[in-house]
């Protein structure tokens, strides 16, 4: 896959962007623990002709921190980008953590914005201070301490792929370890492997758990691009409630909910079927 990685200033605040592909373009807002660097699902959107902008959101990668200030802010940066790119319209795939920058785009930027799809997508207030997974959050993935404990895990990942692999799946999965095993590929293996080296947190995941409670009712109804949101109904990272609420509040949208091994859907024994639904979806709209 042959990337360039980019960075456009503007108002003080820098963008960090990868370019690859060449066709129609889409924009992806990555998940949490990402950045620009991101490959899931993106050689089957290759493979079809499409070119892939992708952002470090604010606070990934070398994305300054201070366009995380709030969505609407962080939106007004990202549409800057596009103007600087001189593209008009976008297909819009916002994934996991990133479902409220790609509803909050969308709502705001509905004329640029071709189609919209929600991968297992965070659509309200996720994690809250009552749970035990943002309590974790705040203290393994603070800026001070994410690196170390991204690197220890990419280590542990390439020294005993399989047994991090069967450690670290069930996190993102409801299945039992059996079922998730019959639901995954040998290959898996590997681009779980592969996720574990690229992933830093930055200040990113800590906005990401802020910038969730700033979703409301109306940035979803006021979408008016043709949308679809796919969610594994095995997810354990993200409840099914996140889908629904989307489904029911966006007026043109499309639910499709698959019997995956979990959370990261572009791998696995439905990953083909996902890829064909959404290559469907592009073309129809």
């Amino acid at each position: 896959m042959e990337k360039t990685i980019e960075k456009y200033s503007s108002e003080g605040i820098t963008i960090e962007y990868s370019l690859v592909g060449k066709g129609e373009p889409i924009l992806i807002f990555h998940g949490g623990h990402s950045n620009c660097n991101e490959e899931f699902g993106y050689q089957s959107l290759l493979d079809n002709g499409y070119s892939i902008i992708t952002p470090s959101r604010a606070g990934y990668g070398s994305t300054s921190k201070e366009a995380g200030e709030s969505l609407t802010k962080a939106c007004g940066h990202y549409d800057n980008l596009l103007k600087h790119l001189k593209i008009d319209q976008v297909h819009v795939i916002a994934i996991s953590a990133g479902g409220p920058t790609g509803i909050r785009f969308a709502s705001l930027y509905s004329e640029k914005v071709k189609s919209l799809i929600l991968e297992c997508a965070v659509s309200k207030e996720w994690l809250t201070s009552k749970d035990i997974e943002y309590k974790a959050a705040h203290i393994i993935f603070r800026p001070s301490i994410e690196g170390v404990t991204w690197k220890m895990l990419s280590k542990l990942s390439h020294l005993f792929p399989n047994t991090i692999f069967k450690m670290m799946a069930p996190q993102f999965s409801s299945l039992n370890k059996k079922e998730l095993q019959l639901k995954s590929e040998v290959s898996d293996v590997v681009e779980f492997t592969k996720m574990n080296a690229r992933q830093r947190s930055g200040h990113g995941f800590l906005i990401d758990l802020k910038q969730s409670k700033e979703i409301k009712d109306q940035d979803l109804k006021s979408i008016s691009s043709p949308t679809l949101i796919i969610h594994s109904e095995n997810d354990g990272f993200i409840s099914l409630e996140h889908p629904q609420n989307a489904h029911e509040k966006i007026a043109k949208s499309e639910l499709y909910v698959v019997d995956t091994w979990g959370h990261l859907i572009w791998i696995g024994k439905s990953a083909k079927k996902i890829n064909q639904k959404l290559i469907s979806f592009l073309k129809s709209v």
